[in-house]
This record gives structure tokens, sequence and C-alpha cells, in this order.
């Protein structure tokens, strides 16, 4: 069951605090959970966790293929360990350790990618990962995660914790917009739909799930009605609710902090071309590199705010209308 906040707001606690609090409480119970940090235990959250489980925690240093296959290396073991470095670094630069050492071995391991797309703000175009979706969605096998705040976040843990198989937890370290209020329940696999609506669907991800909820009011003002979705499992994509959605509002635009090649609108695109062809716009990052900026500035530069996801809506609606 999903309850949505009445006060939809920056919440006072970090991601990042959150998760190492979570990861604490589930390693109290589990003796098999270890982490694997690339000199970032700080950046990532982590500290705290290695004062409480020093023989249960391994910093390789700025070695992150190293790190990860050793992550694959000690789930061959029986272990449960948690990989950690920024996204750019949990992706693209340990992709061939993904595959093999994690994913092509069938091993437990579970991949923490923080500061995904804009959220790496004032590290830059360098540490700006736009891309991590659409390389790790092409590896069979991965499940991929994007938790919206901290109530999904601490919710969906235990779960990741207890299913077995190889995970990317896309994970914002920052402060995130408080969406769910406590109390809330979330199935891996399975979205979230936080409004409903009859004339058009946003189906959003991450950052972008606040700015779709924004969009669907102005539009509201305008006398249309916008569903919202929270695809927070971009794989393995909910496919029944992205065709119910389409067969029930006939048009649909998705959103997401990263490039619209590969990531979640390609994921739905597909869903939609092979199954029930259907209006869609793409709110993402259009093929280009990031830069140094803070939250605000990107996503004004990027074209993520909730302006544009109205805009596309509008457009969307406009093409159903046409056909």
């Amino acid at each position: 069951m999903v309850k949505i906040r009445n006060d939809i707001s920056a919440e006072n606690i970090e991601m990042r605090q959150v998760y190492c609090s979570s990861l604490i409480e589930a390693a109290k119970k589990d003796p098999k959970i270890v982490t694997v940090d690339c000199d970032l235990s700080s950046s990532c959250g982590t500290k705290d966790f290695s004062i409480m489980f020093p023989e249960r925690s391994f910093n390789v240093g700025i070695a992150e293929q190293n790190g990860c296959a050793m992550a694959g290396g000690l789930a061959a073991s029986g272990l449960k360990p948690f990989f950690h470095s920024f996204a750019v670094f949990s992706s693209r630069r340990v992709y061939d350790q993904i595959f093999i050492s994690c994913a092509y071995a069938r091993q437990n391991v579970k991949i923490v990618g923080c500061d995904p797309g804009i959220t790496a703000e004032n590290n830059g175009g360098t540490h700006m990962a736009f891309e991590d979706v659409g390389i790790l969605r092409a590896v069979p096998e991965v499940t991929i995660v994007e938790p919206t705040d901290t109530v999904m976040l601490k919710n969906l843990l235990p779960k990741i914790v207890d299913t077995n198989g190889l995970f990317y937890i896309r994970l914002m370290r920052k402060k995130a917009v408080g969406i769910y209020d406590n109390g809330s329940d979330f199935v891996i696999g399975k979205a979230a739909q936080l409004r409903s609506g009859n004339d058009v669907t946003i189906i959003a991800a991450g950052i972008e799930v606040a700015e779709a909820l924004k969009a669907a009011d102005q539009l509201k003002a305008e006398a249309i009605s916008a569903r919202v979705i929270d695809m927070f499992t971009i794989k393995p994509l909910d496919k029944e609710c992205v065709l119910a959605c389409a067969r029930e509002t006939g048009a649909i635009v998705t959103a997401e902090n990263g490039n619209i090649i590969g990531g979640l609108g390609s994921a739905v695109a597909e869903v939609l071309s092979e199954n029930l062809p259907t209006p869609l716009e793409r709110v993402g990052v259009r093929d280009c590199f990031g830069q140094v900026g803070s939250i605000g500035f990107l996503k004004e530069k990027y074209g993520l705010t909730a302006e544009v996801i109205a805009e596309k809506a509008r457009i969307a609606i406009s093409r159903k209308t046409r056909q």
C-alpha cells in the first residue's frame, strides 16, 4: 500500500544516511552482508557501517574494477556484498567486471551507484552518469532500482537484501523530495501509482517523480487529468502497468534523470511499440555530456522540469487526438 505525504517537500535527512542506517540494521540480522568501497565511504555514506562492522568492510581504494571483481568473489564464497562508488564508476568503469564477475557468474551482488545524473552537481561532467541505466539495462538478469525518497529506500533495502541476484541501485546521496508517508510498502518490479488520471500518463523515476507531480498540478489547472506513475524499478519494467496506462489514457510521457537513449523512456517505448503503439513523449537528457552546476540550474539546462513535462503531456495528448 502506498501513502502519499500531504506536504511534498525536501526531506530533513540525506538519502545516504538512511541507506547506511538501513544497511546496518539489515547487517545486524544477516552476518553475510559486507561492503566494498572505493575510497568513497564518506561520500557514499557507508562510514558508519565500517565503524560498526570493521571486519565486514573492505576499502579497495581507487580501484573500482578490482573492487567489483572482488564483490563477485565475495558473493561466490557465500557472502552478500554491497559494492559502492559514484554512479559513473559503478557502471561504465566496471562494466566488464559487472558483466563477467557478477552477472555471467550469477552472483548475488548489490551495486550502488551514488549521485546519478544531475545529482552529481558540482562534480561536473566527468562524474555525471547519464548513461548508467542504458548500459546496465543490457546486462541479462540485472534488476535496476531507483529509490525515490527515504521512506521507499528503507522499505526496499531489506527486500533487496533478501532477493538473490544482481542489483544496481541508483542512489541519490543528498536530500530527496519526500513523496511517501511512513507505512508505504513497495514491491520490486511493480510501479506505484501516485495520481489517477484519464487524459495522459506521466511515468517518472528518481528526482523526476516530484517534477511529474508538479506537472500534473499544472495540467489540472487546464482541466487535463494526468495520471502519475513512479517506475522505481526500471528493470524488470512493469509492463502490465505501462500497457494499462496506454489503454486507459491513450498518451504517455516519461521523465528520467539521465540520457533518454537506453533509459526509462526507451524501456517504455519498447513495450509500447511491441504491444500497443501509443503517443509517447520523453523527458530526459538529450544525448549530451554533463557539466558543473546546482540541481536547479541543471534541471533547467537539460529540460528536466515540471514545465517541460507538462508541455510534453500536451503534445502527447494532441498526437492522440490526431490519430
